[in-house]
């Protein structure tokens, strides 16, 4: 008996002096954090834009997918897109905190599938510390991470299976060698950006073709054809100091160089699919919505951007039309350049015309059609920030700014921009039907 006493004092000690864990729910501006961090990574690995729409997504569903298991409000894309799978409910952990173990499943599925991942892993190690430091219980952190580590591995194998490893052993992409059609362009002159794009599984398109958009406006150097007006629009365009600031805010070429008159120098950009994850997380934060709900806009908003990317490369290299750039010199003016850099892929359709318009359909969805914000998205790379009334004015902004590039004829941007919106609006209907 006098044992039993001891035994029972002892657990009550310890049960009083065990620390309770801070409870702590996250909000837009974590979901941010790691966009950014990805970005980060992204810009570090000179990843793709259609690439990039990639990692994006996958990172963002296994979120989302541990969100779901927990609150009704938001659904699990199973049943939704194209093979996803019935998320298996990690067994044990009765402390499990959703919103922690969601941004950990984040950081659990970029780190495997980004090149540098160790990256994302050494910001998700710091993360961890800051919580624990701040009063997260290690109980808490360890099921919380457990749960988004198994999670994320059925995420993972999601991925692994929408066959882009298999895209290394399909033929290389050579150049046609027919009049009007793409070359590669100064000054880098890089192989084509991922042509066999439209070979992957797609999340919501039944292929990559099945909006097939209008065909370009067929090549020809005489000068009473419609081509030819298309090549003097761009060469006659007065290229203002707005236009120009437009055309810059709205680059986003991970491919840009710099010549330093020794060597080229890459100037280390966004892809333009990270901007409006950027743009997407400035309106989360400025409406107020919760942590959860800002998973679910970033997470369509990803898949999205990755079916716009399939499908205007699906187009792009149907078509492999010539650049401005190579048209205008060879047919036009010989030392005429372009304002920005051409992009190493075929010129139709306009690739920011179509994902900013996907883009401008899905967040007009959850935040309405006169949403005025300002995006700062390019302010840590050295450029102002700009305002705009609604996503459709600064999508409209980002197709228009290809033209004052030089990199775009107006038909690929206007077609880009059709383009878009039917795949945002098919997004749509397939997620939320």
């Amino acid at each position: 008996m006098k044992k039993l006493l001891i035994f029972s004092s002892l657990f009550f000690c310890l049960a009083c002096t065990k620390k309770e864990s801070l409870v702590i729910e996250l909000n837009p501006t974590d979901v941010e954090m790691v966009i950014q961090q990805m970005t980060d990574v992204m810009i570090h690995d000179l990843t793709n834009p259609p690439l990039a729409a990639r990692f994006f997504a996958y990172s963002c569903l296994a979120a989302n997918e541990v969100i779901a298991l927990h609150d009704t409000i938001i659904m699990s894309m199973y049943g939704k897109l194209n093979e996803f799978p019935n998320i298996k409910i990690p067994k044990g952990g009765t402390e499990i905190n959703k919103d922690i173990a969601a941004l950990l499943a984040m950081y659990e599925t970029a780190k495997v599938l980004q090149p540098s991942g160790k990256l994302m892993g050494d910001f998700e190690d710091k993360w961890i510390d800051s919580l624990l430091k701040k009063g997260v219980s290690k109980e808490v952190m360890d099921q919380s991470h457990a749960f988004a580590k198994e999670v994320s591995l059925q995420i993972v194998k999601y991925a692994k299976a929408d066959k882009y490893k298999k895209i290394s052993a399909l033929p290389r992409y050579t150049p046609k060698k027919e009049e009007g059609t793409w070359y590669p362009t100064p000054p880098g002159y890089f192989p084509p950006v991922e042509p066999h794009f439209n070979t992957i599984r797609s999340f919501t398109l039944e292929r990559a073709d099945q909006f097939r958009p209008e065909p370009p406006i067929p090549f020809s150097a005489d000068k009473k054809a419609p081509f030819y007006t298309l090549m003097n629009e761009i060469r006659e365009l007065n290229l203002d100091d707005e236009k120009k600031e437009i055309a810059a805010f709205w680059d986003c070429n991970p491919f840009a160089l710099f010549d330093n008159g020794h060597l080229l120098v890459g100037m280390k950009k966004i892809s333009p699919g990270a901007h409006w994850m950027g743009i997407a997380n400035i309106a989360c934060i400025q409406a107020g919505i919760s942590f959860s709900r800002a998973i679910q806009v970033n997470t369509v908003l990803a898949v999205g951007l990755m079916d716009g990317f399939q499908s205007c490369w699906d187009e792009k290299y149907r078509s492999n039309r010539i650049r401005p750039e190579t048209a205008i010199r060879k047919y036009l003016d010989p030392k005429w350049t372009p304002f920005l850099q051409t992009p190493p892929f075929p010129e139709y359709l306009s690739g920011h015309s179509t994902i900013s318009s996907v883009s401008s359909v899905i967040l007009t969805h959850f935040f309405g059609n006169e949403f005025a914000y300002t995006d700062t998205v390019e302010e840590r790379y050295g450029l102002k920030a700009r305002t705009y009334s609604s996503f459709e004015q600064a999508a409209e902004e980002a197709g228009i700014s290809r033209f004052y590039g030089g990199i775009h004829f107006m038909d690929a941007i206007e077609n880009g921009q059709i383009q878009g919106h039917v795949v945002g609006k098919h997004v749509l209907q397939t997620v939320f039907n």
